[in-house]
């Protein structure tokens, strides 16, 4: 997407990918006539997994995909949004080398940052095969996916991360949520006028909304919000992916800096963790999946905190429909 949101937006996220940027290449399954060893992976779902590797044993010689525990939740499917945490640590190695459960922030609130993924699209945490492992499993469960770096992450290893295509690598994966959206879904319902002040949104079916900023009023210095549509769904929670149409512009001039309408359809983000903007956590916990949320973002609240980032010194106008939650 434009301005690839999940760096712009996510910009206060820095989980340490060591190993890919994205990978590509068809599913692995477990060989049961694969000659050598898989690691045993000890702790309960949902906390930091104990990954146990025989000593000086050889590892297996086939990627291997196992269900360590099975979750009683829903089934994931190709094109569901998903939310999980994970770890990758290399053979006879015994400490991580990238994950999640080490990113926990002040802004967390006994929450974690966790990855908030599509299945089907590329990843900004995962390689293909390990993310692609998550399809037909159940939320809950446990995976341990196993191989060699050159099979699991192919191209995409970083020449910097000191692996090797031969290196043995083992993730373990916990499917913490998952959700199905359809990519072109939006809030439903009359929408309100907006409040004394407040831009003017209009949303077209399937398009990028247009915002409009009250002439000659001076952008608000403190955070401002709107529910525009009311929806009838559960409320969002503080770690639970957000999955959302939105379209952004700029309080200065009105000019739209990102939507997700022109990057296919509906994203995800998690919430409440610190992994976006202040402002969308701030206002987006709390409030309903069906929901339009009007937002006015002071730089504070916004890339105020990143310098170098262009949109740093302009307060950000967000129209937001919630579509659902992972």
């Amino acid at each position: 997407m434009n301005y690839n949101t999940k760096r712009r937006i996510a910009a206060l996220l820095a989980v340490p990918v060591l190993l890919i940027t994205a990978a590509c290449g068809s599913d692995s399954e477990k060989g049961g006539s694969s000659d050598g060893a898989v690691a045993e992976v000890k702790g309960k779902f949902g906390a930091q997994p104990d990954v146990v590797v025989p000593k000086d044993a050889k590892a297996a010689d086939k990627t291997v995909i196992e269900t360590v525990t099975e979750g009683s939740g829903a089934t994931v499917k190709k094109g569901d949004f998903v939310r999980l945490d994970w770890t990758v640590e290399k053979w006879q190695e015994d400490k991580p080398l990238g994950g999640t459960w080490a990113q926990q922030t002040p802004a967390a609130k006994g929450t974690h940052p966790q990855a908030v993924e599509r299945l089907g699209q590329p990843s900004q945490q995962l390689p293909d095969k390990v993310l692609n492992a998550v399809e037909g499993k159940k939320v809950g469960s446990r995976l341990l996916v196993q191989g060699t770096a050159g099979d699991l992450v192919g191209e995409s290893l970083n020449p910097q991360s000191g692996l090797k295509a031969t290196d043995t690598l083992v993730w373990v994966v916990d499917v913490a949520g998952a959700a199905t959206v359809d990519s072109k879904a939006e809030a439903k319902g009359t929408q309100a006028a907006p409040a004394a002040g407040m831009p003017e949104v209009k949303a077209p079916s399937q398009a990028a909304a247009t915002i409009t900023i009250p002439k000659g009023q001076k952008a608000p210095t403190e955070l401002k919000e709107q529910v525009l549509i009311k929806g009838t769904g559960p409320k969002v929670e503080a770690g639970q992916g957000l999955i959302a149409q939105y379209t952004g512009v700029k309080w200065e001039d009105g000019k739209k800096f990102d939507s997700s309408w022109d990057h296919g359809g509906a994203t995800a983000f998690q919430i409440g963790t610190g992994a976006v903007i202040q402002g969308w956590d701030k206002a987006l916990v709390g409030k309903n999946v069906g929901d339009r949320v009007l937002l006015v973002i002071p730089p504070a609240l916004g890339y105020g905190a990143n310098p170098s980032s262009e949109l740093a010194k302009n307060t950000l106008v967000f129209s937001v429909d919630i579509l659902g939650v992972a």
